[in-house]
């Protein structure tokens, strides 16, 4: 058997191939939506791909189950658990609807689907048994059931998709799911889950990639509660502090919902010149998307730019501060060469956006303005400026600057009319990166805002430093 995990770093989302070696076919599990990794994986293993399933309808990347099917001819597999409001939309007409117990049969492995609602309604956990090798079960791949250390979040419907007050049932249900489904499992079953450290799709998730039920029912913190039968305190642990969910989780599950656009294979990205784009840029034909860090973009960057510093996190944060639904300029990345350029742009995919039309590889050429700062030392005297901490929520409880308003940057372009236009606003978050980022998008709306240098971190440091002077 072959059982191939591909983590993406960005959006801390964890996928899945596998694949019986005697037959030569594989499943995709939860894949993203630029799918070469998973072809390439085939092509490697000498595998077909003849099936790609997942486990709920996603919220905090969009699918790629429509563009692999497309671009292999496998069979797509989605869950017909949950209800009517959690049914797969028209994307999806030719998709086999599973209930639990479903199997799927590739070869010597058999794939069988277990219903885990508690996350969502329609959630699906899928137990792996290698036939060549036991009778029943050695893996269970959870999906946002149960990470290390962690289950998933039930309140991301009530956030994220606009219900109200569906986390408390969602957490009734997902300690049922634990209790009937999870722990009823040997100790040794192995559980993959789809999230690590780093996703909004848990408070405490564990950055190791596996675990076993064994382990979870000694250690998780879940389990006291669970040996107890003690749903009420299970409840209250789990939707406490649960960080921020960003807006864009919104847009993620609709789409999701109904079937993301089909890309196919994408053209290479052109260069731009730096006149061609100049002139673009001054007729707000485009947008440039400055990937540089924020100390850079601090010495001279194109006005009304996008600051989205480095692909590693360019997914996250190109979702934070580009709409699709609202913006249609196309983008145009700062980049090293086309290669970067079109990791990038693959990046930007996996959260919908998919108008990167070009690369430059400098703002050399190009109209530059410097973002302006304020020290700490310098904030009691900008008078009348509202102060706002777009770090998580979680964060701003531990310790805020006094006076400051929370709004966490992967909210704050859907709340723009809570921001005043005949003021000036002076943002920070923890060390200056989320920083630059929310504030190249505010000022590309139109908002007078200054940053503050170092962010919250400088400011602790100066207090502290007063304090000892």
């Amino acid at each position: 058997m072959l059982l191939e995990r591909i983590y993406d770093e960005d959006l801390a989302q964890a996928s899945y191939v596998i694949g019986c070696q005697a037959h030569g076919i594989a499943l995709v599990v939860d894949p993203r939506r630029d799918v070469d990794v998973y072809l390439e994986i085939a092509r490697k293993n000498g595998m077909r791909i003849t099936g790609v399933t997942e486990t709920h309808i996603h919220a905090d990347y969009l699918s790629g189950t429509r563009e692999l099917a497309e671009r292999t001819g496998a069979r797509m597999y989605v869950s017909d658990e949950g209800g009517p409001d959690w049914t797969y939309g028209a994307g999806f007409d030719d998709a086999v609807r599973m209930k639990d117990g479903h199997e799927i049969v590739l070869g010597n492995i058999r794939v069988r689907a277990v219903h885990t609602p508690g996350h969502t309604p329609e959630h699906l956990s899928f137990l792996i048994t290698d036939g060549a090798q036991a009778d029943g079960p050695g893996y269970m791949l959870t999906g946002d059931f149960v990470f290390v250390g962690d289950v998933g979040r039930p309140d991301l419907l009530d956030q994220a998709a606009g219900r109200v007050d569906t986390r408390f049932g969602g957490a009734r249900a997902l300690f049922a799911s634990l209790r009937d489904r999870f722990l009823t499992l040997p100790d040794y079953v192995q559980v993959l889950p789809a999230h690590s450290a780093g996703s909004a799709c848990g408070k405490a998730l564990g950055a190791i990639p596996t675990s076993t039920v064994g382990y979870e029912r000694a250690f998780s913190w879940w389990n006291r509660y669970l040996a107890e039968d003690d749903e009420q305190g299970f409840v209250d642990e789990l939707l406490g502090g649960q960080p921020d969910a960003h807006a864009y989780f919104a847009r993620m599950k609709a789409a999701n919902r109904q079937g993301p656009a089909l890309l196919g294979e994408l053209p290479a990205l052109e260069e731009q010149p730096a006149d061609q784009l100049r002139a673009a840029l001054a007729d707000d034909e485009v947008i440039l998307v400055d990937t540089r860090d924020q100390h850079a973009v601090h010495d001279g960057t194109v006005a009304r730019s996008l600051n989205i510093p480095g692909v590693a996190k360019a997914a996250s944060y190109g979702a934070w501060v580009y709409d699709p639904r609202r913006e249609t300029r196309p983008l145009v990345v700062l980049a090293h060469d086309a290669d970067e350029a079109s990791d990038f742009r693959d990046h930007l995919v996996r959260v919908g956006i998919d108008r990167v039309t070009g690369y430059t590889r400098s703002v050399e050429g190009l109209d530059l303005v410097r973002p302006p700062l304020v020290q700490p030392s310098e904030l009691d005297g900008i008078e009348d400026a509202l102060l706002i901490d777009v770090r998580n929520k979680t964060e701003y409880a531990d310790g805020h600057i006094p006076g400051a308003h929370q709004l966490g940057g992967g909210r704050i372009l859907w709340h723009l009319d809570e921001l005043p236009r005949d003021r000036r606003i002076v943002t920070y978050c923890e060390t200056g990166v989320r920083n630059s980022v929310v504030a190249s998008a505010l000022r590309r709306e139109g908002f007078d805002v200054v940053e503050l240098e170092g962010s919250y971190a400088a400011w602790s440091r100066s207090v502290v430093e007063g304090r000892a002077a």
